[in-house]
C-alpha cells in the first residue's frame, strides 16, 4: 500500500530511500537554522534580506509538505500530531506563516534545531537513541524521589535564608528573607555570584557548611537517575505505522502503545 511505502521512506532509515530522505531532511533542517541565525545579524540582514526571506519561505514550504506527508502516511494522524516530534514539526513551520500577521515571530524558527534530534535515527545511532530514551524513562520513573529531594532542598533553602537574615541583617545586604533564600540557592548550587556575602563569623561558618552540603547534594539526583537507568532494556529505532511512536524493544512484534503490528 502507498501509505506503507511512504511510511517506510519517511519514518524509517532501514532502506536506502529512507536513509536518503532523512539525510536530505537533516541537511535542510541544518540549513534553515543557519539561515535564521544569519538573519538575526543586522549587517548581514541589511545586505541579503531578500535572499534570507526567499530561503526561509523555501524551507518552510518543504517542511510543510513533509509535515502533511507524515500525517497522511500514519494510521492515526492525531497521535503523531500530539507527539513530541509532531508538535516540533508543527512549530517549525508556524512562525513563518504567523510572521505575516505578527512581524518578528520568525525568530522562533530556531526551534527547528530540535528536529536535529532525528540524527540519532538517520545515521543508525541506535545506542544514542536508546540512551536518550533510557534517560527520559529514568527521569519519569524517578519523578517521586526527585520531587521529595527538591522539596527537602526547598526547605533547607528557606531555613538557611531566614537564619542568615536574622544573623547578618540589612547591614550585610540581607534585607529580607527572600534575599537570604536567594543567597542560599546561589551558595548551595556552588555558583557563588559574590554580590551578597555574610560578614559575621557565625554567618560565614553557616555559609561554609552550606557549600560543603552543596557538593554532597550533587550526588543525590545522580544516584537516583543512575539507579533507574540500570533497569532499562535496549530499544530499536522502529516507528509504529499507526501512532508513529518509537522506543520499542528490539524483539517487539507489536506496538506497546497502540498494539499495532510493527
Amino acid at each position: 500500500h502507498w501509505k506503507a511505502r511512504l511510511h517506510e521512506v519517511i519514518f524509517e532509515a532501514d532502506t536506502p530511500k529512507g536513509k536518503a530522505f532523512d539525510v536530505l531532511l537533516f541537511v535542510a533542517i541544518l540549513g534553515s537554522v543557519i539561515v535564521v541565525s544569519l538573519e538575526s545579524v543586522a549587517r548581514l540582514d541589511a545586505k541579503h534580506h531578500d535572499l534570507f526571506v526567499l530561503l526561509e519561505w523555501g524551507f518552510t514550504l518543504v517542511f510543510t509538505v513533509e509535515y502533511v506527508l507524515r500525517l497522511s502516511c500514519v494510521g492515526r494522524p492525531s497521535k503523531y500530531a500530539l507527539s513530541f516530534f509532531g508538535i516540533v514539526d508543527l512549530l517549525a513551520i508556524l512562525p513563518t506563516y504567523l510572521g505575516l500577521l505578527f512581524p518578528g515571530v520568525q525568530t522562533f524558527l530556531v526551534i527547528r534545531a530540535l528536529r536535529l534530534l532525528r540524527v540519532f535515527r538517520v545515521f543508525k545511532l541506535t545506542r544514542m537513541l536508546g540512551e536518550a530514551t533510557a534517560l527520559k524513562n529514568s527521569l519519569y520513573n524517578a519523578r517521586s524521589r526527585i520531587a521529595v529531594f527538591l522539596t527537602m532542598v526547598g526547605i533547607l533553602v528557606a531555613i538557611t535564608g531566614a537564619t542568615l537574615y536574622v544573623i547578618e541583617g540589612p547591614e550585610a545586604g540581607f534585607t529580607s528573607i527572600p534575599v537570604g533564600m536567594y543567597w542560599a540557592v546561589v551558595t548551595l548550587t556552588t555558583v557563588g555570584y559574590g554580590d551578597i556575602a555574610p560578614q559575621t563569623a557565625l554567618g560565614q561558618s553557616l555559609a561554609a557548611l552550606l557549600m560543603i552540603m552543596g557538593y554532597s547534594l550533587i550526588v543525590v539526583p545522580t544516584s537516583i537517575i543512575t539507579a533507574e537507568m540500570t533497569r532499562t532494556d535496549p530499544i530499536s529505532t522502529q516507528a509504529c505505522p499507526e501512532c508513529s511512536r518509537e522506543g520499542h524493544d528490539r524483539n517487539a512484534i507489536y506496538c506497546k502503545y497502540c498494539s499495532a503490528a510493527l
